[in-house]
């Protein structure tokens, strides 16, 4: 049985003390929920209050990105995996959608900070998803597929069995199309029958895969019906402590 996990990503939002208030409102919200792993991904700005208010707690800490050289060293503006994880990370998203299209991430560098993120001891939330032209073109497996070979390219089973993977379909955000649930499972099955391809068996039916299309508290519980579909990747709808506890209690909101 995969765990399911709900992850928020606060993205560019947040000053320190907006960041405590959620923080102070999440926790009692969700402190009796034992079905899923809960992560939040603050700025960089706020990871290490943030982590330390959350110790003790069922509310884990990811970053929203990771240098992809191990440092120390000269990389003016980056932040590195050991850093990371002295500020109280254990999570990091890596190939984030908004990553790729605005700062250039390739699936080279999505590798490189693999590595980087699983030597520190950090569990990477690596992101795959398809643009429009893919989807209407026909090649949304196909860049899919290349995003997981490329970004999992050359992991040790030991380190493929660390990855949580999320989908996004970049198609559907701002757009005004809609991924249902029954599309969002079907690129699950494909992505966990890449996995299985190349990891085998026990990695891809172990291996969790959110969705993060633009969940809401009002369609979290449908996409959790869907077999393949092991968690979301939460963005808008994490930025307020009740919105996001109503998609982390899926199954008590129902």
């Amino acid at each position: 049985m995969r765990r399911p996990v709900i992850a928020g990503n606060w993205k560019m939002c947040k000053t320190i003390p907006e960041a405590l208030h959620f923080i102070q409102a999440l926790k009692p919200m969700v402190v009796a929920s034992t079905h899923c792993e809960i992560v939040i991904a603050p700025p960089f700005t706020a990871l290490k209050l943030v982590a330390a208010r959350l110790e003790g707690s069922n509310i884990q800490i990811a970053a929203q990105n990771v240098a992809a050289d191990e440092g120390p060293g000269a990389f003016t503006g980056e932040v590195s995996a050991a850093m990371l994880k002295d500020a109280g990370a254990d999570w990091v998203i890596i190939g984030h959608s908004e990553r790729r299209q605005l700062f250039g991430e390739t699936d080279e560098s999505v590798n490189k900070k693999i590595r980087v993120a699983i030597g520190a001891g950090l569990i990477p939330i690596m992101c795959v998803g398809e643009r429009l032209e893919d989807r209407d073109g026909g090649r949304a497996e196909a860049t899919v597929g290349e995003q997981l070979a490329g970004g999992m390219r050359n992991l040790t089973l030991s380190e493929a069995a660390r990855i949580i993977l999320a989908y996004e379909p970049v198609w559907a955000i701002g757009t005004g199309r809609t991924a249902t649930p029954d599309i969002a499972e079907q690129m699950h099955i494909f992505i966990r029958s890449r996995v299985r391809e190349i990891f085998g068996d026990a990695i891809a039916d172990e291996t969790r895969i959110l969705y993060g299309g633009s969940v809401k508290p009002d369609n979290i519980a449908t996409l959790m019906d869907e077999p393949d579909v092991d968690g979301a990747l939460v963005g808008g709808a994490s930025l307020e402590a009740d919105s996001f506890a109503k998609i982390v209690n899926f199954k008590e909101d129902r």
